[in-house]
């Protein structure tokens, strides 16, 4: 025994036994001392596992004393302690469960005790069992069984059940998807500490999807959704082309929750029926937002976003922004924009988009009135990679250190956004590709060439629980065709600011036309972050940006580099990091020597 009396706990390395899991502990309460947790010659592992099991560990961590509801505990740990033990590969055990000296299975559950002193488990774990005969039968071809269900390795029950699941996953991913288990055959050698173990599977028939049950919902028409959807009939029944069929209502994000149930039996055709399970987002949403830093002031952004506009899941969000309040940017610049999604137009998984913006900019080198509009389509082909493409027109009237100018585009924009990160807002691991080309024929004081732009990201975790995460980013961006007068002054390139270059003056870096300052055809930038986790909720972060900004469309040619760095604080609300940068300039600035910038989100 650990320890005796009342009130005392004992660590394990004070307990004599070295195989004591929790030792001489009592709540204080004269109804109950201890409960006393043995497992003899087990591993810390299986130790820590039955611990976590017990009904009677948690009932000692929480303090009860009800001797009612301890003797229900003591009762089930038999079945809990077994199953822990079973599923770390120990089929021989012995377990004991006294109550002040009376094994609890014996005590009759109408004549309970008024009083319980101490509760004492006793486990033998006995011999570790291994596979030697390992069979699951029959198998789809291309099945994977695991690595553990196998002559040799631990006998462990989550070992059978993951194989068992496996095969039969097998045969579902192959269109049988009545595909299960018919059953086992485990024989235990207690002698040899030897498991044989036989699973047998029921493939069921082959199937082909059905027709589907789709009441709609009260606000979204059922044809709608069947236009969503894009229903297989007549193709295999697999589990991937069931999550398809589903991800496509969510992705509209006009559904609270999507299910699809297949029907119980199949048709007598080798078909199968669904049911289609909906329920519904709120359909209006809008949000806030706000951002602040030293030298481009405070920008203050809202949407209003309608998910369901005629009651087929049109998505239309409004957007408007306004910046460079108290900057130093030139003056205070606005931005508004609407844009109207279609699901499932012309093709599955194809969005139709019509989109409208507005642009009022005052920098510092220039000012200029823009408007746009567009049309197009989005091809989502996974839930990594979407294109778009689609046909616009592009008006910008701005007026700079040489003169006003007019400038009229009609352009055939392309883009390609490919994504692996974990969180959009504070990613971990993964990568981001946004890539856009967008050829112009210029009207007016307009040229006629391509836009190019390439914006990359990297993240990588590492240390104890991914505490620490190296971040990259990659912006390279060209106009050819024109020379620096055929380009819109709000299409140029510049550097410096918190989305370039942090620790230098916002659009401080350009290039030099007649002795004066402006945008270039070129642009090329680095940043990296180390990220490191000091808490819960807080984190700090360390970064360096580099800019180009170049006189020709080939990046790197003939232009200037300026740089910064800094430091960072981030603060997790639990919907995404609070940012606060401090940075200096590395290379010579024009400006000031120390910047703050203040947001919602990661830098990138």
């Amino acid at each position: 025994m650990c320890g005796t009396g009342k009130l005392q706990t004992f660590s394990i390395k004070q307990c004599v036994l070295s195989a004591v899991l929790v030792a001489g502990l009592a709540g204080p309460t004269a109804a109950l001392d201890r409960i006393d947790l043995f497992a003899v010659g087990a591993s810390g592992a299986l130790r820590t596992a039955l611990a976590n099991a017990s009904l009677l560990a948690q009932a000692k961590r929480s303090g009860e004393v009800d001797p009612a509801a301890l003797l229900a505990a003591a009762r089930a740990d038999y079945a809990q302690l077994l199953e822990a033990l079973y599923g770390e590969g120990y089929f021989g055990p012995e377990i004991s469960i006294t109550i002040d000296g009376r094994e609890a299975a014996s005590i009759p559950a109408f004549a309970q005790p008024d009083r319980i002193s101490v509760i004492r488990v006793l486990v033998r774990p006995g011999q570790r069992f291994t596979f030697s005969r390992t069979e699951a039968a029959p198998l789809a071809p291309g099945t994977q069984l695991p690595d553990t269900f196998r002559a040799g390795q631990i006998a462990r029950t989550g070992v059978l059940i993951d194989t068992a699941a496996a095969a039969v996953e097998g045969w579902e991913n192959a269109g049988f998807p009545k595909a299960d288990v018919a059953g086992q055959d485990l024989s235990v050698r207690h002698n040899d500490a030897e498991m044989d173990s036989q699973i047998f599977v029921a493939p069921g028939p082959l199937l082909l999807f059905g027709s589907i049950y789709n009441p709609g919902t009260p606000y979204i028409r059922p044809r709608a959704i069947n236009r969503i959807i894009g229903w297989p009939a007549g193709t295999l029944v697999t589990p991937d082309a069931q999550d398809q069929i589903a991800a496509r209502l969510r992705r509209t994000g006009a559904f609270r929750s999507v299910a699809l149930r297949e029907a119980d039996r199949p048709n007598p055709d080798g078909t199968l029926d669904h049911d289609l399970l909906m329920v519904e987002e709120a359909p209006r949403r809008f949000g806030l937002g706000a951002e602040v830093s030293t030298e481009e002031g405070l920008s203050l952004s809202a949407f209003w976003l309608h998910r369901n506009l005629t009651g087929g899941a049109e998505r239309l969000r409004l957007d408007g922004e306004v910046s460079g309040i108290g900057g130093q940017t030139g003056g205070i610049d606005y931005d508004f924009s609407a844009r109207l999604e279609r699901p499932g137009t012309f093709f599955v998984d194809t969005d139709l988009f019509v989109e409208l913006g507005y642009t009022r900019l005052d920098e510092p080198d220039f000012t200029s009135d823009v408007f746009e509009a567009g049309v197009g389509l989005k091809r989502i082909i996974n839930d990594q990679l979407t294109l778009e493409g689609g046909l616009g027109f592009y008006s910008s009237d701005v007026t700079d250190a040489t003169g006003a100018g007019s400038f009229r585009l009609v352009t055939l924009p392309g883009r390609l956004t490919w994504s692996t990160q974990d969180d959009a807002l504070d990613a971990t691991e993964g990568h981001f590709i946004d890539a856009e080309v967008m050829p112009f024929l210029g009207f007016a004081d307009a040229g006629s060439g391509a836009r190019i732009t390439l914006d990359a990201r990297t993240y990588r975790s590492f240390g104890s629980d991914g505490r620490f995460v190296l971040a990259a980013r990659g912006q390279l961006g060209s106009i050819i065709g024109p020379d620096v007068s055929g380009v819109p002054a709000d299409l140029r390139f510049f550097s410096g600011g918190g989305g370039t270059v942090r620790g230098q003056p916002y659009q401080s870096l350009g290039i030099d036309v007649g002795g004066t300052s402006t945008g270039g055809l070129s642009f090329a930038a680095l940043s990296a972050e180390l990220r490191a986790r000091v808490g819960d909720q807080l984190g700090l972060v360390g970064f360096v940006d580099v800019g180009f900004v170049g006189e020709t469309a080939l990046p790197g040619e003939a232009g200037d580099i300026q740089a910064g760095a800094g430091l960072g604080l981030r603060y997790d609300t639990g919907l995404g990091p609070i940012r606060l940068d401090v940075a200096v300039p590395v290379t010579e600035s024009p400006g000031s020597s120390l910047f703050f910038y203040v947001g919602i989100g990661q830098a990138f």
